[in-house]
């Protein structure tokens, strides 16, 4: 098959599955990363599929008709223009989390010496991307997960950076194991930086198949009648290390933005701004402490 058939190809196996647009950029991104260059570069270039690499595409065809995720498929992504591998162990990192790690950037521009913890690090992708484009001293990813963690340090190893990875649940504050060392050990950090989970089981119908059958569930959801679980212990968890000058970063759900700026509202955060994704979307929040609740630590 040449090109254009193989392509007609992946789309009539994939119908269903997903739509004409999305089965075309599927496609690219597995011609990227057999051949290094996307459909309409090979066209250019004049270069024809060899036998071994329509096997490949058709065994990577194979997987997708079951609605395994591209990205899990050749196992790596993109990020801020980083390569991350992933795997079902972690979530595949979106490009409204980019956004986030833009605005941390864009806050932290002229900084240096700064302190950094990545709260639910799962891949590794802010933590890693923070760190290629801010003077980090100190930089630590948290996440319950090994396996996800062992994911993230291969990630860092891959981007040449250094994460102090921790395996930890932000619920109970705590390391896991039999570790002695806990996240509530005194230290401050100038950024606290968060994407947790925040679907409520009520979302899951509205969700694509492929995310529920295959991204890990522990990273994605929450119950419906705790749905900001996870901001509230990481906004208590910043009360007692966030530096005098510092900002919290969340990534949050679009339906709760009003209820999550309430909730920062409560437990004495200010300067609280909402932000909207490049869809239109309440996505990210950034605040700081009140002075007078940190005068009165």
């Amino acid at each position: 098959m040449n090109l254009k058939e193989l392509l007609q190809h992946f789309k009539h196996k994939l119908n269903g599955i997903y739509d004409q647009d999305e089965v075309a950029a599927i496609f690219d991104l597995l011609l990227e990363h057999v051949w290094g260059f996307n459909t309409r570069q090979l066209m250019l270039k004049g270069i024809s599929t060899s036998v071994q690499d329509e096997f490949s595409m058709l065994n990577y065809l194979t997987e997708l008709k079951t609605g395994k995720p591209v990205q899990y498929v050749i196992g790596e992504t993109t990020f801020y223009g980083l390569r991350f591998l992933v795997n079902p162990e972690v979530l595949i990192p979106r490009p409204e989390t980019e956004e986030l790690v833009e605005w941390v950037i864009q806050s932290c521009m002229g900084k240096s010496a700064i302190r950094i913890i990545d709260m639910g690090t799962g891949s590794g992708c802010i933590s890693i991307a923070l760190k290629k484009n801010l003077l980090i001293t100190e930089l630590t990813g948290v996440d319950v997960s090994t396996a996800a963690l062992a994911t993230a340090r291969t990630n860092a190893s891959l981007n040449d950076v250094q994460v102090n990875f921790v395996e930890a649940d932000i619920l109970a504050g705590s390391v896991v194991g039999d570790r002695t060392t806990t996240l509530n050990n005194g230290k401050k950090y100038d950024v606290i930086v968060s994407n947790p989970p925040y679907i409520t089981q009520g979302e899951k119908k509205t969700m694509h198949q492929n995310v529920l059958d295959h991204e890990p569930h522990l990273a994605l959801f929450v119950s419906e009648d705790r749905p900001l679980i996870f901001y509230e212990a990481i906004a208590d968890f910043a009360k007692g290390h966030l530096t005098r000058n510092g900002w919290l970063f969340f990534e949050i759900n679009e339906h709760l933005g009003e209820e999550t700026m309430q909730m920062l509202r409560d437990k004495s955060f200010e300067n609280i701004e909402l932000r909207k994704d490049m869809q239109g979307k309440d996505r990210m929040i950034r605040c700081s402490l009140k002075f007078n609740f940190l005068g009165e630590m």
